[in-house]
């Protein structure tokens, strides 16, 4: 039986041309080789399983060839690539700083960089994990990358570039490493599977790219895996049992249950798949990224961004057809709402299930609000209808040389409402003219204001008298000489009703306010317990009282002044009332029982039948 070699392994890259996803990267590398522009550091960064030290390894490869081809790639029969492909090449050498961090360490890499190589033009030492370098390594390593001999060259690898100091940084061209795409993946993979005469279907591979999250080699540890399980024949179902992983059936069968608004099943789903082990939130984030994709497939321009097989796309795009994107998106802000609170929640099961439900309304109510009639507006009490007034018609004849002006249709005080005789017309100068022109554009605004109004259970008694007059069939001037005196009457009575209160009304609804404090015990304690006083100054009523603590001083000034002034300036009809809270003198101030021995004096001494019973029982009071 032959030894048995993992995928990543057996299919690891050996050339430019077959390094998958860092197309840009071996471009420029491959360039410098052709222009003979080799710099004399080089930091590789990115993600875990991409293909750093694999590129690394390529591109010490191809500097050290005697014989490279036309896009300078490796012969791989001179002695620099036989040497290397059986790992015993002189001119490479690999170092992983992870366990080699110390000084000595790099020490003794400065003094084998001074040899030169026996095959090969360039020395090149990747040193791999560098971010795992003690800050003494790094500062003993600086004189030596940055004017190294000739021969060498450097090639750093790390997953955590924020750890290299900027001295290293500054030393070396860097080449930022991207994850590789899940279409790429499912490629290589499927190219492999071929060669191993493994029988598996697109989704399978779109499932193990996805658990890989961007790293070549996880894939493929993840698809020998899954081969070890399935055999050479790889069903669906055997993969996302083996992964552990949620079967995207789950996603399709609950947003079909929230379009039909049956939440029951939706449960019954979240059920059986707690009931397989598989981890709420995770099942949640797949719900959440499968939204998404409904999303993207139901807008048009964006199918670039739905990595799905073409058969799992057709699916996406049926559902999407079917659902709203209001619907989709205030599904998106549920789930994500609920992915947030998880962690916080005192119940995460029913956390979930109430968010599932909300989602299996959020399409039903959109359906109730389009059925549902508009609401009927708030009723108004039917109104009598007025009579129209009459209207003013100003006969103007402008006599010659004067300025004198007839104004028929203003009837005496004793005329009724048809037009009065020739000689009852009112001569009236300009003045007289400005006047009544004024009247009649106050009428007018007063109706306006009456027709938008008619009917308010609001209106003031001298307010109705007035529209009453001014929906008569005539205006008349002692009618608005009347109008002129209710109004100043009412102003009287206005400023009236705004008088300041007396000291005991004040005090009458300071004594009920712990009664409307009621389900505040602390505040309604406070309020029962002070000594209140009433100070004036002009026409603003000053409430002062005093507390015994600072701490309760400043939780009455930022947290119950304006309350307390609301609710008394609503009780009194007043709005010019203030809060003054001071402090108790210190003399004055109630001294409280601390110890459990001054407790227990204090209660003794309120209570003589309990003072009669520590004498009879002879007890020691401390």
């Amino acid at each position: 039986m032959s030894q048995y070699i993992v995928s990543a392994r057996k299919y690891r890259p050996d050339s430019f041309e077959s390094l998958i996803g860092q197309d840009t990267i071996a471009r420029t590398l491959s360039n410098s080789i052709k222009r003979g522009q080799l710099a004399h550091a080089y930091l590789f960064c990115g993600p875990r399983g991409v293909g750093k030290t694999t590129t690394a390894r390529i591109f010490a490869k191809m500097i050290n060839c005697a014989n490279p081809g036309p896009d300078m790639e490796p012969c791989g029969e001179c002695e620099s690539c036989i040497s290397f492909q059986e790992g015993r090449s002189y001119c490479i050498h690999e170092m992983d700083a992870a366990s080699n961090n110390s000084v000595d360490d790099i020490k003794a890499l400065m003094d084998q960089v001074q040899v030169p190589p026996q095959v090969g033009k360039y020395s090149v030492y990747i040193i791999d994990e560098v971010h795992m370098l003690s800050q003494s390594a790094f500062n003993a390593f600086l004189k030596t990358l940055e004017e190294p001999p000739a021969h060498a060259i450097f090639i750093l690898a790390t997953t955590e570039k924020h750890k290299i100091l900027p001295t290293i940084l500054s030393r070396c061209q860097t080449y930022d490493f991207n994850r590789i795409s899940i279409p790429d993946m499912v490629r290589n993979l499927r190219d492999i599977a071929a060669k191993e005469g493994v029988t598996i279907d697109d989704e399978s591979l779109h499932v193990i790219a996805m658990k890989a999250d961007g790293a070549m080699r996880d894939a493929l540890t993840i698809f020998d895996q899954t081969v070890a399980f399935c055999g050479t024949a790889v069903q669906y179902e055997d993969v996302i049992r083996n992964l552990n992983v949620l079967d995207y059936e789950y996603s399709f069968s609950l947003v079909d249950n929230f379009l039909a608004g049956d939440y029951g099943k939706a449960l019954l789903t979240f059920d059986e798949v707690l009931s397989k082990g598989f981890n709420a939130l995770h099942f949640v984030a797949a719900l959440s990224a499968h939204l998404r994709d409904l999303v993207v497939a139901r807008t048009a321009g964006l199918e670039a961004l739905l990595e799905l097989p073409d058969s799992l796309k057709k699916r996406y795009q049926e559902q999407a057809s079917r659902a709203s994107l209001p619907f989709l998106f205030e599904a998106l802000s549920i789930t994500t709402a609920c992915e947030a609170g998880y962690r916080t929640a005192v119940n995460p099961r029913l956390h979930i299930e109430f968010a599932l439900m909300r989602l299996a309304y959020a399409n039903a109510k959109k359906d109730v609000a389009v059925a549902a009639p508009a609401a009927p507006a708030s009723p108004v009490k039917a109104q009598k209808p007025q009579a129209a007034p009459a209207p003013i018609k100003p006969a103007v004849a402008a006599a010659s040389g004067g300025g004198v002006v007839s104004v028929e249709g203003l009837s005496t005080p004793g005329q009724g409402q048809g037009e009065g005789p020739a000689d009852d017309k009112l001569s009236a100068t300009p003045m007289t003219q400005a006047a009544v022109g004024g009247a009649g554009a106050a009428r007018s605004d007063a109706e306006s204001f009456d027709g938008d109004h008619t009917g308010a259970a609001a209106a003031t008694a001298p307010a109705a008298r007035r529209r009453a007059a001014k929906t008569g069939a005539s205006l008349s001037i002692s009618s608005l000489l009347q109008e002129k005196q209710e109004a100043t009457k009412e102003a009287e009575e206005a400023a009236k009703a705004n008088e300041a209160p007396s000291d005991e009304r004040i005090r009458e609804v300071w004594a009920t306010l712990p009664e409307v404090y009621k389900s505040r015990p602390r505040l309604a304690n406070m309020l029962s317990s002070v000594d209140m006083k009433v100070e004036a100054e002009d026409d603003v009523r000053h409430i002062c009282f005093d507390v015994a603590s600072v701490a309760q001083q400043d939780w009455i000034e930022k947290n119950l002044r304006h309350d307390i002034e609301g609710t008394l300036a609503r009780a009194l009809n007043y709005g010019r009332i203030k809060l003054r809270v001071g402090l108790l003198p210190q003399e004055e101030q109630p001294k409280k029982a601390y110890l459990p021995e001054e407790k227990a004096r204090e209660l003794i001494a309120k209570n003589p039948e309990l003072r009669k019973l520590v004498d009879d029982l002879n007890l020691d009071v401390k």
